[in-house]
């Protein structure tokens, strides 16, 4: 009894790096990209909490580099200064009041953490910095940690140039410098206790987890010893014992030596695969057709779903930056988008992240975007611009909020009501018409082809008659939209005409009338 009780808790200790420490039946976590944090806090109580969402991915909290040509580019918040919690998001005491907020409605929230590298080697010095810290990059001088020369890889990496130059070289991906970015030696003691005291001050203060950017760039073990001396979350939101939940930033589509699986023993991995995949089925390319996703997941050569956090986009990828190329669809392919999202919230593979973008100037020159660097809506003087919210609650000041789409809203409230239920009553037409069930609770059917649909299928579902959570929802027991009536064997019948706004239709039971 005493070897089972002692095999249990170790299994609770190793399972909490997988569980994103949710409220039970909040299933979906946000990433709310470049977003300020009182508008995040915001958004929790009034829009997140309300519809079911478990948690907000927050932009990297940490002081980074002020880069002024190109001007205030996205990605100078991947490129630390210190670990003072200070960026153009806000300070520490805005931090602060939105962990609490919006751990109050029981929205979680996850860091984006970069503590595999420091600024650019090229960073300069002085105190271009958005708290203002000294730093000389060419010395290695981070005073504000502090970090020295003695904290980086420069002797560990044995390229000329001391940038990776090969990625089947599994040693220059992890010891020598990626996009000329100052290295950290994160086998050193000292280094990883630098960065574990940068996440325990973030735990104390209410965070839920981490996503560890450019995991693929750090050994396994040497983010285990950083993870190994992590405190156990705030018991004011979480109970005793519970571990943060870890998520890697690990790009494996299958071409390099270095494999998601590796990182497993510290966490889940982001499954790349999974949005160039259904980018590619979507799109129709290569003959791929949606007939093809009944076995989606471990079937397609994903990682298991109880380690993968899953996506149609993200932050990198939606600008052409990281994987996936030309076949990741964003919110620019808004009618394909929807669908792509509807079937990644419907299917049960995976931990589910939606993204919440904003607007850019996209200039393509030579097939690629020349904007892809522009940072988040800013006013005049660089300082992020707020999240507005209009009438119709669409975002204003060029935020994108996929999350607020009434389709997407609507299917992360699905997934909710499916949670736990078996992946059932697949149908497809041998092409790109098809359904499925999550048990007896919720039913999708998609119609992809360029004929219209016209079929009579098995939902699984109760008789009745319920609102199709796409074209509308349920509001003082009516249809907003369309309605779909379930006959006493479970059948219903579907008609998705090819000039349909969004080409899908879903139903569950708590949007039955």
């Amino acid at each position: 009894m005493q070897i089972l009780l002692l095999l249990l808790a170790a299994a609770g200790l190793c399972w909490g790096q997988y569980n994103p420490n949710t409220v039970p039946k909040r299933t979906s976590i946000v990433h709310l990209f470049e977003w300020r944090w009182q508008d995040i806090a915001e958004e929790c109580e009034r829009y997140l909490a309300p519809n079911g969402f478990g948690g907000v991915q927050v932009s990297p909290p940490n002081e980074n580099i002020v880069i002024t040509n190109p001007n205030r580019p996205w990605w100078e918040r991947y490129q630390p200064i210190s670990y003072k919690i200070c960026t153009r998001s806000g300070n520490e005491e805005q931090f602060k009041d939105m962990v609490k907020r919006c751990n109050n409605v029981g929205v979680r929230i996850y860091v984006d953490a970069v503590v595999n590298h420091m600024c650019g080697a090229a960073g300069g010095s002085g105190t271009h910095s958005t708290c203002g810290s000294h730093f000389n990059a060419g010395n290695r001088d981070f005073p504000a940690v502090p970090y020295s020369g003695w904290d980086f890889n420069d002797g560990k990496c044995h390229t000329g140039s001391g940038e990776i130059e090969r990625y089947d070289d599994i040693y220059q991906v992890r010891d020598c410098r990626l996009s000329g970015l100052l290295d950290l030696a994160l086998e050193k003691d000292y280094v990883r206790s630098k960065v574990a005291e940068y996440m325990n001050h973030l735990i104390d203060i209410g965070v839920a987890g981490f996503r560890i950017d450019a995991a693929k760039h750090m050994w396994p073990g040497d983010i285990r010893a950083f993870l190994d001396k992590l405190h156990d979350l705030n018991t004011q939101w979480f109970s005793a014992g519970t571990k943060p939940f870890i998520y890697q930033e690990v790009i494996d589509l299958g071409g390099e030596p270095i494999k998601g699986s590796e990182y497993f023993g510290n966490g889940r991995v982001t499954e790349f695969k999974y949005g160039a995949k259904l980018g590619t089925v979507l799109r129709k390319w290569n003959g791929e057709k949606m007939a093809y996703l009944k076995n989606w997941g471990e079937g397609w050569g994903f990682v298991p779903s109880d380690r993968a956090l899953v996506f149609v986009d993200n932050h990198d990828n939606q600008r052409g930056h990281g994987a996936g190329g030309s076949s990741i669809l964003t919110f620019w392919d808004a009618r394909l988008y929807k669908m792509a999202v509807g079937f990644m919230l419907a299917h049960p593979y995976g931990l589910t992240r939606v993204m919440s973008s904003y607007r850019w100037p996209r200039n393509f020159q030579n097939g690629k975007d020349v904007n892809d660097w522009v940072g988040p809506p800013s006013n005049s003087d660089g300082s992020t611009k707020a999240v507005t919210i209009n009438p119709d609650t669409t975002c204003g000041n060029d935020w994108v909020c996929e999350h607020r789409w009434r389709q997407i809203r609507n299917m992360v409230i699905f997934r909710n009501v499916v949670d736990g239920e078996p992946f059932s009553n697949w149908w497809d037409n041998g092409s790109n018409q098809v359904a499925f069930g999550r048990g007896n609770k919720g039913f999708i059917i998609f119609n992809n082809d360029n004929w219209n649909m016209n079929v009579n299928v098995q939902t699984g579902l109760p008789a009745g008659t319920y609102c199709d959570v796409i074209s509308g929802q349920k509001e003082n027991n009516k249809c907003t939209g369309k309605q779909v009536f379930v006959s006493g064997d479970g059948k219903a019948n579907f008609q998705i005409n090819t000039d349909a706004e969004d080409p899908f239709i879903a139903i569950h039971v708590d949007a039955k009338l």
